[in-house]
């Protein structure tokens, strides 16, 4: 797999014009541009920078989860260092909209290098892109006006912490219009905590708890077609629990179960539910629960 260094390397290969910094690079075509087209394919790639991007889609589909989504607004498309990239011709933007790339060392040194670890949509999935309103998108590129003017005036001394001030409120607002977002879709939402549920019901069914274990978060999330961060965000948002939370009240779910079978011990029990290693399963049970699975057994027992 290929991988860029720098991003004047990245952009040569995307067959886009250099930047007019050697770490940022800002194309808006917000008025009545255009902007350049990069090349139609690529396998997978990677590199050091993170790209921020309004796209619009004019032909072909993006699936939302398991979902056609309509892309009639903008979609905002969020991508950070190291991730694998690919795609083909077969998805047509509109060359409207904007693109701002920017190498991860453009931070160093400021208080945006640490925030922008905390917006977790830089790991969600292109089909996870934030949907605009109008309204919105109008509020993104008056940010990205600002950039692209400073981007474009001659650099001076103040020219990287108002850019890098501009973003910084570029990412908020995105932060707060991605919660919008997980509110609108609050249909979408149950579905997937439904998936969620329902696919480690099948899973523990197939005896594959016992057998490989209890399955991580990134592999549901890989079965559900969305990202590991994405569905813990939705879930969150929507129930209050992360994915986690949610496997682990699956668990003692069953492990409830279980426990009302006297032939059984709490090693098999455990064992059972995929846990290695018995005493992390009574640990996690008395945590949830307030009480060992011997003593819920036992409570329940005489009740």
């Amino acid at each position: 797999m290929q991988h860029f260094k720098t991003l004047s390397a990245y952009l040569d290969y995307l067959e886009l014009p250099g930047p007019e910094h050697p770490m940022l690079s800002v194309f808006s075509a917000i008025g009545d541009g255009f902007l350049p087209c990069p090349k139609e394919s690529s396998p997978p790639i990677t590199n050091d920078c993170y790209s921020i991007s309004l796209k619009k889609i004019v032909k072909g589909d993006l699936n939302y989860g398991r979902t056609k989504y309509d892309f009639t607004n903008g979609a905002l498309i969020f991508l950070a260092p190291r991730q694998v990239l690919q795609w083909d011709e077969s998805v047509v933007y509109d060359q409207k909209g904007f693109s701002i790339n920017f190498h991860e060392d453009f931070l160093k040194g400021t208080e945006l290098a640490h925030q922008i670890k905390k917006f977790n949509f830089f790991s969600y999935s292109a089909n996870e892109a934030l949907h605009l309103s109008p309204k919105e998108e109008k509020q993104i590129e008056s940010i990205v006006e600002n950039i692209d003017i400073e981007y474009q005036n001659n650099q001076d001394e103040f020219s990287k912490d108002i850019i890098i001030s501009q973003l910084s409120t570029l990412l908020k607002y995105a932060n707060r219009f991605y919660e919008r977002q997980f509110l609108n879709r609050k249909e979408l939402s149950n579905d997937l905590l439904e998936q969620f549920n329902r696919y480690l019901t099948t899973y523990f069914e197939s005896g594959y708890f016992e057998e490989h274990g209890i399955p991580g978060i990134e592999q549901i999330a890989d079965q559900l077609s969305v990202s590991q961060r994405y569905l813990s965000d939705t879930l969150k948002k929507e129930t209050g629990k992360t994915s986690t939370e949610h496997l682990q009240l699956y668990l003692i779910d069953e492990a409830k179960n279980i426990l009302l079978n006297p032939n059984k011990t709490i090693s098999e029990v455990a064992y059972e539910l995929g846990f290695e290693y018995p005493p992390y399963f009574s640990r996690l049970f008395k945590k949830k629960e307030g009480i060992s699975p011997s003593a819920y057994r036992e409570k329940y027992t005489l009740n």
